[in-house]
C-alpha cells in the first residue's frame, strides 16, 4: 500500500510531496488513515534547521491529528480497526513501538514514532488516544499538542487556583490553551503578552482580561501596573530566551511561579541573576505540560466543547496537504493561531 507525504529531504528547503510504500506493521505498531493534522512551531524549527544537526533525513513530520484506525500489528490492545483515535507526540498507555521506515522510490524515508503530514502513517501504540465523545475531528488535532502542552502547564504544573493572576507570554496555539485554561480555573486577571496583532486580538477572546503588546509598551511595567506585587503565575510560550527571563521577572517574590514551554532554538543561551530565585522565585520546566494522555484527554475534550469560546477561530481555514509548506509559513508569520490540514482536500 502507497500514501502521500510531505517530507522533509533538505533543511532549509520546501517540503517534498512524495508517494511512500508502507511497511508492514511490526508488533505494538497501528496503521491510521489521517483525517486532519495540525502544524507545530517544532515543525516550523524542525525545517528551518533551528534543532539542530537532523541525522534522520529525508524524513516524515507532524506530531499532532485524528484520524482512523485501519489495522493493528500483533500485541496492540488499546485500539482496534475502526477506532477514531487522537495522535500525540506526548506517550500515554500501550507498547513503544518505535518509528517506521517507508520506502521512496528506492530511498529510506525515515518516521517517529507518531508523524501526521501524510494520508496514512504508521504509528506507535502509545501515541494514540481514543478520540473523546461529541469532539469533531478537526477540533480534536488540538488534543495532540497545543491543549495538553498549554492546557497541562496551568492545570498540572502551576495548578491555577481561583483568583490568582496569570501572564501567558505569546498567545500562538498552546499560548492561547493556556489562556483558557487559566481562565476556566477561575484566575484573575489573566495577561496576554504577544507583539503580534493577530494573536493578541485571539488572546481577548480566549480568556485574557489584559492584553499586552510588547513592541509599544514596557512588557514588566505593564504588568505591574495591574498587578503591582507581580503575578502569581506566568506560562512562557514564546520560546525565546529573552522573554523567559521575563516571564520569571513578573511573578511576585516569595512563592511566584514561572513555567517554560516554549522550545529555543539549538545553542541558544538563558541567563538568569540568581536574585530572582533568592526572592523566592521559581523558574519550572515541562515536558508537555506534564500531561498524561489516557488520564487528561478527555477531559481537556470538555473544556474545547464546552462553549465558552470559539475554540474553531484558533484554527486555520483548512489547508491541502500540498499546501503544508505554506500553512508552516503562515504559521511562522504569525498568521494563524494553529494550521489545520485537512487530508481530504486534493
Amino acid at each position: 500500500m502507497k500514501t502521500e507525504a510531505a517530507i522533509l529531504v533538505d533543511i532549509g528547503k520546501p517540503l517534498v510531496l512524495a508517494e511512500l510504500e508502507i511497511p508492514a506493521l511490526k508488533p505494538g505498531q497501528v496503521l491510521v488513515e489521517i483525517a486532519y493534522s495540525g502544524a507545530c512551531g517544532t515543525q516550523v524549527m524542525e525545517r528551518r534547521g533551528d534543532k539542530g544537526e537532523d541525522r534522520w533525513l529525508p524524513h516524515c513530520l507532524g506530531h499532532e491529528g485524528t484520524g482512523t484506525v485501519l489495522e493493528t500489528g500483533s500485541a496492540v490492545t488499546k485500539v482496534k480497526a475502526g477506532d477514531n483515535v487522537v495522535l500525540s507526540w506526548i506517550k500515554g498507555q500501550g507498547i513503544e513501538a518505535g518509528g517506521a521506515v517507508y520506502d521512496w522510490e528506492g530511498r529510506k524515508v525515515n518516521a517517529g514514532g507518531v508523524t501526521t503530514f501524510q494520508r496514512h502513517a504508521v504509528v506507535s501504540e502509545n501515541r494514540l488516544t481514543l478520540l473523546p465523545p461529541d469532539l469533531a475531528m478537526d477540533t480534536a488535532v488540538l488534543l495532540g499538542c497545543a491543549a495538553p502542552t498549554g492546557m497541562g502547564a496551568v492545570y498540572n504544573v502551576l495548578e491555577v487556583q481561583p483568583g490568582d493572576s496569570v501572564a501567558v507570554f505569546g498567545t500562538g496555539g498552546i499560548g492561547l490553551n493556556a489562556l483558557m485554561a487559566a481562565h476556566l480555573a477561575g484566575a484573575m486577571p489573566v495577561i496576554g503578552i504577544d507583539p503580534n496583532p493577530t494573536r493578541r486580538a485571539l488572546a481577548g477572546l480566549f480568556g485574557a482580561t489584559d492584553v499586552v503588546d510588547p513592541k509599544a509598551t514596557d512588557v514588566l511595567a505593564a504588568i505591574r501596573k495591574i498587578v503591582p506585587q507581580g503575578v502569581d503565575l506566568a506560562v512562557e510560550a514564546s520560546g525565546m530566551p529573552e522573554v523567559m527571563e521575563q516571564a520569571i521577572q513578573a511573578v511576585r517574590p516569595q512563592g511566584g511561579r514561572a513555567v517554560v514551554i516554549g522550545n529555543a532554538r539549538q545553542g541558544a543561551v538563558l541567563t538568569l541573576n540568581p536574585g530572582l530565585l533568592n526572592q523566592g522565585k521559581s523558574l519550572l520546566g515541562t515536558w508537555g505540560g506534564d500531561s498524561v494522555p489516557d488520564r487528561d484527554y478527555s477531559r481537556y475534550g470538555r473544556l474545547l466543547t464546552s462553549g465558552r469560546f470559539p475554540v474553531r477561530e484558533l484554527l486555520s481555514k483548512p489547508y491541502s496537504l500540498a499546501d503544508t509548506d505554506r500553512a508552516l509559513n503562515d504559521l511562522a508569520a504569525g498568521k494563524v493561531g494553529r494550521p489545520l490540514i485537512d487530508m481530504s482536500l486534493r
